[in-house]
């Protein structure tokens, strides 16, 4: 039975088999499917169409032992840099940085050898979008014209796509690279800043309503009204402790820590002050705990915490590199916020920098924020030190080694850099090159030490001007005191004010006396008396 179908006449054999058919043998190649040879079911043979090729091993094919490379660089710290010596120098010897130490090593681990050759317009590689090339190392590395291309780097699928990256030996993210948070400038009032202006309010109100409450509660409770005379076992009058003014003293001797003279005897005005210790307790212990650390911890402030408030502020202006990965990602990313960012990097071309180093010195110079590489931020931290990193990383990324896509070296290449991790190499390199040297470690060092710093005057200054305004105030109270008293006094007797006024003074300055006359006062005392029966209940 035969039938024709797509591919030509379909027959079959009496058990319902196809017979008399011919199949494709397909390999599996870098380029795709290749066609190689057919099977024919009649004959039920092969026939091979392409010439026999013994396999060669893993190990032969990919061995980097004694092959010679072509490595490209930057001269970009610390990645790679000039080697700083008197001595003309020739070869890789030119060469220094984190970069040309990882290639070494490399090299000792796997037995290859290299060359270094410099990229010297500093581009990692940026694709073409209308021409469909790449530029930089990565348009160097695809045209064949290096083997290796090793620098800052960055892994993106993008590149991945037209060239192989070993695993990461560095893993890092964006930030942002601002100056310095300054400190908060000192203030006479310092020791106010441990609570906020509405705890201050809170704590006068609460001391008014608890004097209050005091006052009212002494003269509604029984007990508070108390025999002025013991020894009088039926008196005509009894006082009440908690006036006005003495419920004002009790409460803020409490707050103050101090304690009064006055005892409350009912259970209402006893639990009123144990509650009201409590609160002066908690207040006072924060109090303390809060003036301590403001005083002697140096508090720094910042315009912007991270990047969402620096996209919403108009004032410091900001960029990152041009044509880099860190634009890039902005230029790609799916968040709105992100979106505004590359919007206004678009907008205002002037704040996009072409190399690190210049981008340091706009951040020191103006008021300006760079958004880069946090291992970037790192370095440059060490050695700028009104410089630091503000807010946390944006994204999770690495450094890889750039090679020809589909390279046989890919594997044995990145099992040597997880080596490399593994045994520690690469933080020692990471140690060597950002904290140790060109300068490394200068802002750590300057940042040791934890000595406490005195407390100068601008810190503790307020205390003493409320110390002297307090006295100063208290001072014309007295005075206001003695002059109601001589009043008093001059009105009781029939005496001019102003002789009544110079008998006082005469006492005054006769400093060695120190028992008064109690005539004097007998006036006023009489006054007073009259006040109580007036104001005060019996019961």
């Amino acid at each position: 039975m035969s039938v024709e179908g797509l591919t030509g006449t379909v027959k079959f054999d009496f058990e319902g088999f196809r017979k008399d058919f011919i199949v494709d043998i397909l390999e599996l190649a870098p380029a795709g499917l290749l066609r190689v040879g057919s099977w024919n079911s009649s004959s039920r043979s092969f026939k091979i169409e392409r010439p026999y090729k013994a396999p060669l091993s893993d190990d032969k094919q990919s061995s980097l032992f004694n092959r010679t490379f072509t490595v490209l660089i930057t001269i970009l710290p610390p990645y790679a840099m000039l080697t700083e010596t008197a001595t003309q120098l020739v070869g890789n010897e030119r060469y220094e940085g984190y970069c040309v130490d990882l290639i070494d090593s490399l090299s000792k681990l796997l037995g290859f050898n290299y060359t270094f050759i410099v990229q010297e317009d500093k581009n990692n590689g940026n694709l073409n979008k209308t021409s469909n090339k790449w530029n930089g190392m990565i348009g160097e590395v695809i045209e064949g014209r290096a083997d290796l291309a090793i620098t800052d780097l960055t892994i993106t699928s993008e590149r991945e796509g037209d060239v192989d990256f070993t695993m990461p030996f560095m893993n890092l993210g964006i930030s942002i690279l601002y100056r310095k948070p300054e400190p908060v400038p000192e203030s006479l009032f310092m020791f106010a800043r441990p609570f906020s202006l509405s705890v201050w309010i809170m704590l006068g109100v609460s001391y008014f309503l608890v004097s209050l409450a005091f006052f009212i509660m002494g003269r509604l409770s029984p007990t508070e009204w108390q025999n002025p005379y013991p020894c009088v076992e039926e008196p005509e009058h009894l006082v009440n402790q908690f006036s006005i003014r003495n419920s004002l003293w009790f409460t803020i001797g409490a707050l103050m820590q101090q304690g009064t003279e006055l005892a409350p005897i009912a259970i209402s005005t006893r639990t009123l002050s144990g509650v009201w210790w409590f609160f002066v307790l908690i207040m006072v212990s924060s109090y303390t705990a809060n003036l301590a650390a403001f005083l002697t911890v140096e508090t720094l402030v910042t315009p912007f915490k991270n990047i969402n408030e620096l996209a919403a502020q108009k004032e410091i202006k900001y960029g990152a590199k041009v044509n880099g990965s860190t634009a890039n990602y902005f230029r790609d990313a799916n968040v709105s916020s992100y979106n505004e960012i590359w919007k206004y990097m678009v907008r205002h071309p002037e704040n996009m920098m072409s190399d690190n180093d210049d981008a340091v010195r706009k951040v020191e110079s103006e008021n300006y924020a760079f958004l880069m590489e946090s291992t970037s931020i790192e370095y440059a931290t060490e050695r700028h030190c009104t410089l630091a990193q503000v807010g946390g990383l944006l994204d999770d990324k690495g450094y890889g080694i750039a090679m020809a896509k589909d390279s046989p070296y890919r594997n044995e290449l990145s099992r040597a850099v997880l080596k490399l991790q593994e045994t520690g190499v690469l933080t020692s390199l990471k140690i060597k090159w950002w904290k140790e040297k060109r300068g490394g470690g200068k802002c750590s060092r300057k940042s040791e030490g934890g000595a406490a710093t005195p407390l100068d005057l601008q810190n503790v200054g307020g205390v003493f001007l409320v110390l002297f305004v307090g006295s100063i105030l208290a001072f014309i109270g007295s005075f206001v005191e003695l002059a109601v008293r001589v009043y008093r006094i001059s009105k009781g007797k029939k005496l001019p004010f102003k002789e009544a006024l110079k008998r006082e003074l005469k006492f005054f300055v006769q400093f060695k006396e120190n028992v008064k006359d109690v005539s004097d006062s007998n006036t006023e005392d009489a006054n007073d008396n009259n006040l109580i029966d007036k104001t005060e209940i019996e019961y």
